[in-house]
């Protein structure tokens, strides 16, 4: 039997067992996602509600569909129509509304899980699920707005490429220096393939890209391009982190699997949503 081509195909299958994912098929679903976001922002800023607002509405069912699985009765309805309140209130009246959309979205599970088996029934783990479920609605439809509510900015589409542009360099330095250099594990009992030389790449990575993008984009202070890169890399590395830790309590490996090489819309998006809330925290601070 030839061996011929079996090395590289070895290589490459112990680089994806290492990276624990399907490496090729990550990078055509991330470049697929990116050029739409590109197309979206450069031509149609606008549209870019009408994404996040999709993407949030199935990120929601995937995580809403996995806790019920795991037996936690979480409101989907109001949790999903709330989450887009959120989101689509912050067009016209920026962040009062969606303040008002998310607090909306608190009561309305409250009294749809307090009512939900009727005004006879005694309502069995109301405190458990409805704090899953503002946590869920403060997790993905909240903290997306805040990208919402950068792109109706002046200088809108340029202030979302760096935040995409500044993740996607803290992923793709983690990622290539924890395959290549990963030997000392940061937080093993919650995932276990991260490491410091991952971290220490995310940094490198990220606070380079930052700077440009900053720079080059917004014609800002580089100083301001550090500060966002070494918050992204804390905040992106944190949100990982929480949604490895949800999946390990809940017994899963990926939320979904609409996404291949990634697994769900939430898989994709963890270090995402709280990225958008500090890259605008950090704009409207420094800018």
């Amino acid at each position: 039997m030839s061996t011929e081509g079996s090395a590289p195909q070895g290589a490459a299958a112990a680089v994806n067992a290492k990276a624990g994912r399907d490496l090729p098929a990550a990078i055509g679903v991330g470049v697929g996602l990116g050029a739409m976001l590109v197309v979206a922002l450069l031509y149609v800023p606008n549209l870019f509600f009408a994404i996040v607002a999709a993407a949030m509405a199935v990120a929601t069912w995937e995580v809403t569909k996995r806790l019920r699985e795991g037996g936690i009765a979480v409101p989907f309805v109001p949790v999903l129509l709330g989450g887009q309140a959120t989101i689509w209130l912050g067009w016209p009246y920026g962040t009062t509304g969606v303040l008002g959309g998310f607090a909306g979205t608190v009561l309305a599970c409250m009294v749809w899980r307090l009512l939900q088996g009727g005004l006879k029934a005694t309502p069995q783990n109301f405190l458990r699920d409805t704090g899953v479920a503002v946590f869920v609605a403060a997790w993905i439809p909240l903290l997306a707005s805040f990208a919402t509510l950068m792109v109706r900015q002046e200088d809108g589409p340029g202030r979302i490429f760096c935040l995409i542009i500044g993740v996607v360099c803290s992923d793709v330095g983690g990622y290539a220096a924890g395959v290549l250099f990963g030997k000392h594990p940061m937080v093993p009992a919650i995932s276990p393939k991260k490491s410091w030389e991952g971290f220490a790449g995310s940094l490198v990575f990220c606070v380079i890209g930052s700077v440009l993008t900053v720079t080059l984009i917004l014609d800002a202070d580089a100083v301001v391009g550090v500060v966002l890169g070494v918050v992204l890399v804390l905040v992106a590395t944190t949100g990982d982190l929480i949604e490895s830790q949800v999946k390990r309590e809940l017994g899963i490996k990926d939320m979904g699997t609409l996404l291949p090489g990634h697994g769900g819309i939430m898989d994709r998006l963890d270090s995402l949503l709280p990225s958008a809330f500090v890259t605008w925290l950090v704009f409207t601070a420094l800018l």
